[in-house]
């Protein structure tokens, strides 16, 4: 079930509320804005009950005083074509994914978009409490990539090959973006991941595709790792 209300008569102060239940006392959190001058609050209810998803669809950039503060920086540049943004102001992350893929439940994390067709072709988002304050905080890249790649996200019988690994600041915050492929007896995969911290969380986004694709869609992908973003919350 989708809403989507004209900005004619909305305030910049709509607000959506998560699933806390019905007597709940907790405090509405913000909806985001669309960019085609329409506000979009769509849920998908499921096992797990997630809380409502926020989908910024179109490509423009809108009034900066109808946005809560953390995601006028983001929505004031444009989205590129072929692209929608997903903004999740309650958990402070954003990032693009291409416009024609679709929400999905990917165990663990937070959000994820896959293609129609190819469900390997995805992306996906999840955070975990830190006390960290900033990725340096974790130890230089190499150092981070290679724990993460050969100690987390590979299985023990695939074959690790490690391609890629930038840094980048944003807004004054740190990223690290690297590239990836991962090899098993039955199928191979390549993928992108971006890591940051702020919130008092660790963010990690991971993009990816079967390797046999990866040549096609590689330049594709990186637009959507290079696009995450940690928003103040």
């Amino acid at each position: 079930m989708a809403m989507a209300v004209s900005l004619n008569w909305i305030p910049p102060t709509f607000t959506k509320k998560a699933n806390y239940g019905a007597h709940s006392t907790e405090p509405a959190r913000p909806c985001a804005f669309s960019l085609q001058n329409s506000v979009t609050c769509p849920y998908e209810e499921s096992n797990c009950n997630r809380k409502r998803r926020v989908l910024l669809l179109g490509v423009g950039a809108i009034t900066a005083t109808l946005l809560p503060g953390p995601a006028t920086s983001l929505l004031a540049q444009e989205i590129p074509q072929n692209y929608r943004a997903f903004v999740d102001i309650p958990d402070g992350y954003s990032y693009y994914y291409p416009s024609d893929w679709r929400e999905f439940d990917f165990r663990g994390h937070d959000s994820a978009f896959k293609d129609r067709f190819l469900q390997l072709q995805n992306v996906r988002v999840r955070f975990i409490p830190t006390d960290k304050k900033d990725i340096h905080d974790l130890g230089p890249i190499d150092e981070v990539v290679y724990n993460l790649v050969n100690h987390v996200y590979a299985a023990p019988n695939q074959m690790v090959n490690i391609l890629d690994m930038q840094e980048r600041t944003s807004d004054g915050k740190n990223y690290y973006t690297f590239e990836y492929e991962l090899t098993s007896p039955n199928y191979a995969s390549a993928s992108f991941a971006t890591i940051a911290i702020g919130n008092g969380r660790y963010y990690t986004l991971v993009v990816g595709a079967l390797e046999r694709r990866w040549r096609r869609v590689r330049n594709k992908l990186k637009v959507v790792a290079d696009s995450f973003k940690v928003l103040d919350i």
